[in-house]
């Protein structure tokens, strides 16, 4: 009340009910801490453990950073609000918020795309590994993620806040995404609308073609294999991978490619959920049951933590 700028938003957000408000903020709460932990514990295996000092796992250490960045870019603040009665958010707040988001949203889209180069690579170039994933292109993938995800909240961002916001200060969602936050501006938003969907189709479509065409050329090597073995491996190593890529890649096309006629808001808070919140949950337990690897070296540090305590024991 008295202490509301006028320049301050008002989220709807997610806990709109008195019956199930509760509920979703003990759900989203867990998933958060899920999502922190799963993700930490990945970070920490693969930098610990030798067996994974791979560029595939690498690459997924960054995937992993990115997830807990961007999740607590969001969550925090929704679970902060509810705690404290509260559904605002200052205009520099929301500007950050946007940035950040549209910043990590876009590493993550292209990561999961160079990601898919790797997998190529390894089962059809064998042989290159070690020279077409050196170190050097590593830390390039990482580079360029980062860049066009930063370039994306550059240049969206100023444009995005820019705008005059004369009628109801009240986004229809739970964190200050574009499309919610333009429906609040008394400007035309039409052109800068359909500059915003050409630059989010390029940010999804330019990754996704590097998956399909990397996916298209690995399936063509795998049926070509004779060793049985070798197909299973083959599958196995890719299978978490394209999980991640369809969750996270369905749920944005659906968000920002398919015309908002054909969408409420509503849906748009549910779609957002579920890349926003659940998919940074998702990824790490995703690719720790489907990675022998990975479980192999859960098992191996819960193995030592278990031998350094019977050891302290001992003394």
């Amino acid at each position: 009340g008295d202490n509301t700028s006028s320049t301050d938003f008002t989220f709807m957000g997610l806990f709109n009910t008195e019956e199930t408000s509760g509920l979703v903020f003990a759900t989203i709460s867990v998933i958060f801490l899920t999502a922190l932990v799963a993700n930490g514990i990945m970070i920490f295996l693969i930098h610990t453990d030798a067996h994974l000092h791979t560029p595939m796992y690498f690459l997924l250490s960054h995937l992993s950073f990115i997830d807990m960045m961007y999740i607590s870019t969001i969550v925090p603040k929704m679970l902060v609000d509810y705690l404290l009665g509260q559904r605002t958010i200052s205009f520099v707040g929301c500007t950050a918020q946007h940035f950040l988001y549209l910043t990590l949203v876009g590493a993550e889209f292209f990561l999961l795309g160079l990601m898919a180069y790797d997998r190529y690579v390894a089962i059809c170039n064998p042989l290159r590994y070690p020279v077409l994933m050196s170190r050097r292109i590593c830390w390039i993938i990482i580079a360029g993620s980062w860049f066009g995800g930063s370039l994306d909240g550059f240049l969206l961002t100023p444009i995005t806040m820019s705008f005059p916001f004369c009628r109801s200060r009240e986004i229809n969602h739970f964190f200050c995404e574009a499309p919610a936050v333009l429906k609040l501006a008394c400007a035309d938003t039409a052109l800068y609308e359909t500059v915003m969907y050409v630059c989010c189709v390029l940010m999804l479509l330019i990754p996704f073609s590097v998956v399909i065409s990397s996916y298209a050329r690995i399936l063509a090597t795998v049926y070509h294999m004779s060793s049985v073995e070798g197909r299973k491996k083959a599958f196995a190593t890719c299978s978490s991978h394209m999980t991640v890529v369809t969750l996270f890649y369905g749920a944005a096309i659906y968000t920002y490619m398919v015309p908002h006629s054909y969408h409420s808001p509503s849906q748009d808070k549910i779609f957002s959920v579920f890349y926003t919140i659940l998919t940074p949950m998702l990824n790490p337990l995703i690719y720790s049951m489907r990675n022998k690897d990975v479980s192999g070296g859960l098992r191996r540090a819960l193995g030592k933590i278990g031998s350094s305590q019977r050891v302290s024991k001992d003394y």
